[in-house]
């Protein structure tokens, strides 16, 4: 007799963390589609709200999958390498469509600059080190960095309509990018010196 048998990659695949990582890669083109009808296509400002709830839900996700996978055991290795692609997705995608639209603007681009190149640069450094097993844990203050890049990418999200009950919601957005900027510059150091460590060590 033949035991029907799922494999355990294919229950971790659809486990809750695993779907609540999908969910903030599918909340991606909503807040962009959002956004873009808006700025770009002179739609009612309404919808910067629902940009903004999506984005702050897509956010709520990005705690929720870690906290549910500690606590059910339901780590997996997909759920590993979707959750920081689904992070700097979500992040990525925002900026560019805040720069199109100039809510970032003039010098604040350069914030918002720094933060892609990190993001690409601890990407391809995560890379390398998974290729020869070393795994670089995520320090607290890279939690906080995170969290304060999020919190100012939902206030430039809200933008004029969140100026109408909050005047200064783009400059607090603004201020907040740019200390987000400088803890990515001081993180992002912590990885390229363990990469910079790692590295040199092969080649000896």
């Amino acid at each position: 007799m033949v035991s029907l048998v799922t494999p355990k990659p294919a229950k971790r695949s659809l486990s809750l963390p695993n779907i609540l990582t999908y969910s903030r890669i599918a909340a991606i083109p909503v807040v962009i589609g959002c956004m873009y009808a808006q700025s770009i296509m002179g739609a009612p400002l309404w919808l910067r709200w629902v940009a903004l709830f999506v984005f702050i839900a897509a956010g709520i996700t990005d705690f929720l999958d870690g906290y549910y996978a500690r606590m059910w055991d339901q780590q997996s290795s997909l759920g590993k390498m979707l959750d920081p692609i689904a992070d700097k997705l979500l992040v990525a995608s925002c900026l560019l469509m805040l720069a199109a639209d100039e809510t970032i603007r003039g010098w604040s681009l350069w914030a918002a600059i720094v933060i892609l190149c990190r993001e690409i640069l601890v990407s391809g450094l995560r890379e390398y080190l998974a290729v020869i097993r070393i795994s670089v844990p995520v320090s607290q203050l890279a939690k906080w960095k995170t969290t304060v890049q999020l919190v100012a990418i939902g206030f430039l999200i809200a933008g004029e309509a969140g100026e109408m009950i909050l005047p200064p919601t783009i400059l607090i957005g603004i201020v907040l990018l740019w200390i987000s900027a400088i803890l990515t510059i001081y993180t992002g150091w912590d990885y390229l010196r363990a990469g910079i460590h790692h590295l040199t060590e092969e080649d000896r």
